[in-house]
């Protein structure tokens, strides 16, 4: 808790450079939409970024956008397509899903010889990275009429109800990191990391829209943008039998779980030919995990009025720290030990995470209450009915996961009925060990682990023309 303390504590100190007024422009403007080069029509509108047109960021070798209906977010699809000289001809697209707070670097993080996407497409696949709402390349629509061109805050022309607002996030996030935060400094001194503080500025002010626009929780991403997206994917894939194979890391196979579970308890078929949930579960209550030291973070904010908890920002502040002792035990919660080559961990911590919702920070927090996730209304609990889903399930975990320890996962894995799951844990007692992220990204995964997930998909990918007959 200490640790936790003195982290915000150096939040304090930094906030006033955060928030200052600049010259430069502050407020990022809206991004005018790309060219576009295919448009999706119909009940789900969606379209392709022009090739000429994306963005460098996108490694993958088509960029997609999906808009959400009744909100004013576009959400960024990364689309790998089959290798030319892939082993085999898939019959399903492929989804794949991140955790909280990540975008789609995680799954692509050094094309070729270490991106997880880039495999799957080499295997085949048809393969899909969503990056949720506030994540990456995903947009939001802000207010037109003020936002129309470019800002400066140092006119603050048009901009007095948005500059109340930041100002009002200023203060309240004084006082949550007061709140949390100790009165005894053991960070380094601002000096020491003035420079990367610089560029970290520089990131979160192009990304300050987002903490004014965070009204979300794991239920819009579930029953809101999930269908939309897998709609969106049938569209252009057209599958024969209308399914898709579904991946999800972290939170990502939390979203998986509970659309099993609440499709089962509604008597709908969820459009899924099989789930592999990677570091995953819907109930966290038997374990240790460290997860508990992000989630209580959402009650202050939310009592404070702050929608969302800068995650990636402050975790890049404190990065320098987590390279010597006593703060080492941080890129733990992120790999194992000689897991990952160090340039590709720094990559992960400095370009994946983003910010992250206060609203989806308290749902996520119930994972811990007995009996596990619940919806926001706190009535539905999804690992009661995932017993009901009828969907083929692959779930694997990481023997030293400090996030989602084995047990956790096991608590999900349990309930459901033994011919619909198998499960996995990868890491050996005098190692090779795998924590939280080592599953996509270590340097063995390709090895131990891809094999796993391509034989379980590979046998799951049969296409089911009507009911009780395959072809």
């Amino acid at each position: 808790m200490n640790l936790i303390q003195s982290d915000f504590n150096f939040t304090v100190r930094v906030s006033p450079l955060l928030y200052r007024p600049r010259t430069r422009r502050f407020f990022r403007p809206p991004r005018r939409q790309p060219p576009r080069s295919a448009e999706t029509t119909g009940s789900v509108r969606g379209y392709a970024v022009g090739v000429d047109n994306k963005p460098a960021t996108c490694t993958a070798d088509e960029l997609h956008y999906v808009s959400i209906p009744d909100s004013r977010w576009s959400l960024a699809l990364w689309r790998y397509l089959p290798a030319s000289n892939a082993p085999s001809t898939r019959n399903h697209p492929l989804l794949l899903l991140s955790g909280v707070g990540t975008n789609a670097i995680g799954y692509d993080l050094s094309p070729p010889q270490f991106s997880f996407a880039r495999y799957m497409s080499g295997q085949g696949f048809d393969t899909w990275t969503l990056e949720v709402r506030g994540a990456g390349l995903s947009m939001h629509a802000l207010h037109s009429a003020e936002t129309s061109l470019p800002v400066n805050l140092t006119s603050r022309r048009g901009l007095r109800g948005r500059w109340t607002s930041s100002n009002s996030v200023k203060d309240s996030s004084l006082k949550v990191t007061r709140i949390i935060a100790g009165q005894q400094p053991i960070l380094p001194s601002f000096s020491e990391l003035n420079e990367r503080l610089s560029t970290i500025v520089d990131d979160f002010e192009k990304q300050f829209d987002l903490l004014l626009n965070s009204n979300w929780d794991f239920d819009d991403c579930l029953k809101q943008d999930l269908p939309v997206v897998m709609e969106y994917i049938r569209t252009v894939t057209k599958p024969k039998d209308g399914k898709l194979l579904a991946i999800g890391h972290s939170m990502g196979g939390i979203l998986l779980y509970a659309m099993l579970s609440l499709y089962g308890f509604e008597g709908r078929d969820p459009g899924l030919a099989a789930v592999i949930t990677l570091a995953s579960s819907l109930d966290y209550s038997p374990s240790r995990s460290s997860l508990k030291l992000l989630l209580p973070l959402g009650g202050p904010a939310r009592n404070l009025n702050i929608p969302s908890i800068p995650v990636g920002a402050i975790y890049s502040v404190i990065h320098p720290l987590a390279q010597k002792p006593p703060f080492s035990w941080l890129n733990y919660l992120v790999s194992a030990q000689d897991m990952m080559i160090p340039e590709l961990l720094e990559k992960l911590v400095l370009k994946n995470f983003c910010t992250v919702p206060a609203k989806l920070l308290l749902q996520l927090a119930t994972v811990f209450e007995e009996g596990g996730l619940r919806d926001r209304n706190g009535t539905f609990l999804y690992k009661e009915h995932l017993c009901k889903s009828s969907v083929p399930v692959l779930a694997l975990a990481g023997d030293v996961d400090l996030i989602c320890p084995p047990e956790a996962v096991y608590e999900t894995v349990k309930v459901i009925p033994k011919p619909m799951i198998a499960y996995k844990v990868f890491g050996e007692p005098s190692g090779p060990h795998y924590a939280h992220y080592d599953l996509v990204g270590g340097r063995l995964a390709p090895k131990q682990v891809y094999p796993r997930i391509i034989e379980f998909l590979s046998a799951q990918d049969v296409i089911h023309l009507s009911e009780g007959g395959t072809s």
